[in-house]
């Protein structure tokens, strides 16, 4: 797997785990935090934990693949990235010269009162 690919699918499991963590075992969470937040290596959680490195990637398996399924069914980081959008195309149109001013700054509020939701 490239170094794009590895940081890509990093992120999408933190942000994953952003959504889902209350959802996850305490294991699935500990596991998780060490080799995605923490940057430990399996060897590493496996020392800390005394099993295997075989085990903790499987754990670490198990867990991502029932983050990508919470995410199938319920879609909360495809939302949230919907929104984001949607906020950047009403701050970008807040910037819009070609509309009155009244209008810009409404725009502005908008966008920053979604932006507070989040």
């Amino acid at each position: 797997m490239s170094q794009d690919n590895r940081l890509e699918k990093t992120n999408r499991i933190n942000l994953l785990f952003a959504f889902y963590e209350r959802l996850l075992t305490e294991k699935q969470q500990t596991f998780l935090k060490y080799y995605f937040h923490d940057d430990f290596s399996l060897g590493e959680i496996a020392a800390e934990f005394e099993i295997s490195r075989q085990a903790v990637y499987e754990h670490i398996k198990r867990a991502e693949q029932t983050l990508e399924n919470y995410e199938a069914k319920l879609e909360l980081l495809r939302r949230h990235e919907s929104r984001m959008q949607e906020i950047r195309e009403l701050e970008a149109m807040s910037f819009d010269d070609k509309l009155p001013e009244e209008t810009r700054s409404r725009l502005g509020t908008i966008s920053g009162n979604l932006q507070a939701l989040e």
